[in-house]
């Protein structure tokens, strides 16, 4: 996504039209309320996202912002204290990280059904200590890119009429968001504090350039420490018990059924495809074994042949030479006569 100056210089030479274009497009489709104060004469304004910054209440983001808030925008907002926050788009590197990871994640769900998942426009409800307000207490709807909601979690998951989740996500996942300097800060900064306080396990920043890689844990006090790999790379989750993945392996992503032959994916990964393989080495031994006895059989009965073949020509020579001695006083006899 543009930076905000960058669209709202590009946006100067089309004033009549990009005001027009917000006239139109600011308010959600069959909507005629003014959810908020007007961005300011100074302000820029991201056609992507025309209200990002919006003060509105729970209620009306819940009612009209939540979800598809557009005719002909796609945009998706969070919602942190009142305001308006335009989710950030990613790049393709940024969405095949996160999608390969995904596939982690569904994969050990798939083998230990201990929890489920959320992902992109499905929101959760921050409650965060904050003692500047003057409730001791703020408020926050986060779309995470993945969220994993355990199957102990107080809060349940999963009904047909639930949209969003009421409860806390026990491990979050956000893809990198690095357009601008404020993304940065708002995914390695912002929320690293406010899922902390909220009180979310894990928190796992996905950066395809590595840059910005990091894992956190929660640890008392309502902080995180780092997740630091072990001595050959392999980073692992408590939230997830059996979870772990090979840094280096963020770069390659490895299709799942290399990673399911791979001994640190293996106890999660396909362990279906697993036994089917496992299965085939050891048909294809066993038949390399027949092959080589029945090999060995063919061997021994050619030298039982050729042993049966050199007796036989044996056994005629010697009977010509038996054959040539009984003539030969015959023919002597005939010689002196």
């Amino acid at each position: 996504m543009e930076s905000r100056e960058t669209l709202h210089d590009s946006s100067q030479s089309q004033t009549d039209t990009s005001q027009a274009a917000k006239t139109d497009l600011s308010e959600p489709a069959g909507s005629s309320m003014q959810a908020g104060p007007p961005a300011s004469p100074g302000e820029s304004i991201n056609p992507f996202a025309p209200d990002d910054g919006r003060y509105v209440t729970l209620e009306e983001y819940w009612s009209r912002w939540y979800e598809n808030p557009y005719r002909d925008i796609d945009v998706s907002y969070e919602w942190n204290n009142g305001r308006l926050e335009a989710k950030p788009s990613h790049n393709a590197p940024q969405l095949d990280l996160c999608n390969w990871f995904l596939q982690l994640l569904r994969r050990y769900i798939s083998t230990f059904p201990i929890a489920k998942l959320i992902n992109l426009e499905t929101g959760f409800v921050l409650t965060i200590e904050d003692p500047a307000e003057p409730s001791g207490q703020r408020k926050a709807v986060s779309k995470p890119d993945i969220g994993v909601i355990l199957t102990s979690n107080p809060v349940p998951w999963g009904g047909v009429d639930r949209r969003h989740f009421d409860g806390v996500c026990d491990l979050v996942v956000e893809a990198i968001s690095d357009s601008t300097p404020a993304e940065v800060l708002r995914d390695t900064e912002e929320k690293r504090r406010d899922y902390a306080l909220a009180g979310v396990k894990e928190y796992f920043i996905l950066d395809p350039s590595g840059e910005h890689m990091r894992f956190y844990r929660l640890i008392a006090g309502g902080s995180y420490e780092e997740i630091q790999p072990d001595a050959v790379g392999i980073v692992g989750s408590e939230v997830l018990p059996g979870l772990q993945f090979r840094l280096e392996d963020m770069q390659r992503q490895p299709d799942l059924e290399k990673l399911a032959l791979d001994d640190v994916y293996s106890g999660y990964v396909l362990p279906g495809y697993q036994i089917a393989v496992k299965r085939a080495e050891a048909a294809t031994q066993r038949a390399d074994v027949e092959a080589a006895a029945r090999q060995a059989a063919e061997h021994r009965l050619a030298m039982i042949v050729q042993r049966a073949e050199k007796e036989a020509a044996a056994r005629r020579e010697a009977e010509e030479r038996l054959r040539k001695m009984k003539a030969e006083p015959a023919r002597l006899r005939r010689q002196s006569s």
